[in-house]
């Protein structure tokens, strides 16, 4: 019996959260327009739609669901026989649910609450329950004035925060100090801090099927792709499979199925994805967050799937995987293993804060897939470099290829201090 046979447009503020799959005439593209997105359109014209807020800065999701253009394209795609297309976006949230909701169209992003729920870093570890107990560092939950300095250093995680922005390692009583007297009604989450190197893993869940992609090293704090030493720049998933050993992987699965199996009892469908640390004392695995929603590693990842499966690879690319459960589809195939490929992005720092054509020109002609972004608030996407193989070589330490990156943009014009 062939597959009913849904459009789906996929609605962002940057295409390249989009690129998962290539568009065709089954999967739309509404993103705002920049010049990486101009070009992108020129592959696929009848497929993509871009939105020029002009000198405003680009549009957010939910003001894109919100713009006439957009409503013009998805009403003029409905049909008596399947209505209105669905809606996709990368996060859900409230506002860009009731945008949604408005104009009466399906969003097949799971609900914003329990999204909220499972992302937020105070309500997590209620949610995760005895997951958590089990797979968590050593944690409580605080008011920000009455946490006590007990001469360790420890990890203090506001409710909300992403890339690493709401983490902050305090190291002194000091460092205690100045927190509590900025903010110190604030709720926190506190977390034994753990040395070692940490990784990620793209993870799909369906009606009836816990799908894992390939772990992937998170290159973390790396300057001069960011000031924040907590903030992931990247992802090596060559490393991954140098560093992490076969009891580790076993580790990794087994945190990854049993959170999978409470989203989806909870009726979670898609990607989520979760991240871990290995302790340097004890070698043991731990979890750090659960990302509830479709990470930003998903689009290189199945960009890596893609080429290997040209290279006689079998299976479902992870975004792939991750539309078929949106859309109630059977899967009936694992998610392709990938063996190398890495990517590294440049966030607005105090020395880098545009966009630099000096940089993207060499790394184009060495080979690198290069992504340009139109950010300025601190710490945002300004460049994604991607690699066919790995830039680290090994924990915190750049191979060739990353110090030829690295390089690149040290000496880029636009930078004002490195």
């Amino acid at each position: 019996m062939a597959e009913e046979r849904k459009t789906v447009v996929y609605v962002t503020r940057e295409i390249e959260r989009a690129l998962g799959m290539a568009p065709n005439g089954d999967y739309l593209i509404v993103a705002s327009k920049t010049p990486y997105g101009e070009t992108v359109k020129k592959l696929h014209p009848d497929s993509i739609t871009l939105i020029d807020n002009g000198k405003n800065g680009l549009l957010g999701t939910a003001d894109l669901l919100g713009h006439q253009i957009t409503k013009d394209l998805i009403y003029g795609l409905r049909s008596e026989a399947s209505g209105s297309p669905a809606i996709l976006v990368f996060k859900n949230t409230l506002r860009v649910e009731s945008a949604a909701s408005a104009n009466g169209w399906q969003l097949l992003n799971p609900k914003s609450f329990l999204a909220e729920r499972v992302e937020n870093k105070l309500s997590q570890v209620r949610w995760l329950g005895s997951i958590g107990t089990k797979y968590l560092p050593a944690h409580a939950a605080k008011v920000s004035k009455l946490i006590t300095w007990k001469n360790n250093p420890f990890v203090v995680q506001w409710a909300h925060g992403h890339t690493g922005e709401g983490t902050i390692l305090v190291r002194t009583r000091d460092d205690l100090n100045a927190l509590q007297a900025k903010f110190p009604e604030r709720m926190a989450r506190l977390t034994s801090y753990i040395v070692g190197p940490s990784f990620t893993v793209n993870a799909v869940v369906s009606k009836d099927r816990i799908l894992m992609g390939n772990i992937s090293y998170q290159i973390t704090g790396m300057p001069p792709f960011t000031d924040n030493e907590f903030s992931t720049v990247g992802n090596d998933w060559g490393l991954a499979r140098k560093l992490l050993s076969g009891a580790d992987m076993r580790s990794v699965q087994d945190m990854v199925r049993e959170i999978g199996a409470k989203l989806q009892l909870e009726g979670w469908r898609g990607l989520f994805g979760v991240d871990v640390i290995r302790d340097d004392k004890s070698k043991r695995m731990f979890l750090i967050e659960v990302n509830a929603r479709q990470p930003a590693s998903a689009t290189f990842e199945s960009h890596l799937q893609e080429e290997a499966r040209k290279g006689g690879a079998r299976g479902v690319t992870t975004f792939e995987a991750h539309m078929r459960a949106l859309l109630g589809l059977p899967i009936d195939q694992d998610i392709i293993e990938i063996q190398d490929g890495a990517q590294i992005v440049q966030r607005v720092t105090k020395g880098i804060q545009g966009i630099f054509d000096d940089a993207v020109a060499p790394l184009e002609r060495s080979g690198y897939q290069v992504i340009a972004y139109q950010n300025a608030a601190s710490n945002a996407d300004l460049l994604r470099v991607q690699s066919a193989a790995s830039i680290m070589e090994d924990h915190g330490s750049f191979n060739a290829k990353g110090k030829e990156i690295t390089e690149v943009i040290k000496t880029s014009k636009i930078n004002i201090q490195v």
